[in-house]
């Protein structure tokens, strides 16, 4: 890995990794197939493709942030509106 992009991957796996904490299917799971998916892609020297797999890692954290966020959301209007009315 490229000395520049090794601060970014390393935060980028950290926030996963912490995102993790409330994955579905465990965290164990969670963490296991992060580290499949970052031990694949450690020997990757292209600046462009790293560049690419960052702004994706991004990407699938700001979409389980979503899910989480929608997950709270439902739990909300269930807990607080009625559907049977």
């Amino acid at each position: 890995m490229e000395q520049p992009y090794r601060k970014a991957v390393l935060n980028l796996y950290k926030s996963l990794l912490f995102l993790g904490r409330e994955w579905p299917q465990g965290y164990d799971l969670f963490r296991k197939r992060l580290h499949k998916v970052f031990t694949k892609n450690s020997e990757e020297t292209d600046p462009e493709k790293i560049k690419i797999m960052i702004k994706h890692g991004e990407f699938v954290a700001k979409e389980i942030e979503a899910l989480y966020k929608l997950k709270k959301y439902r739990t909300m209007k269930r807990r607080y509106y009625d559907d049977s009315s």
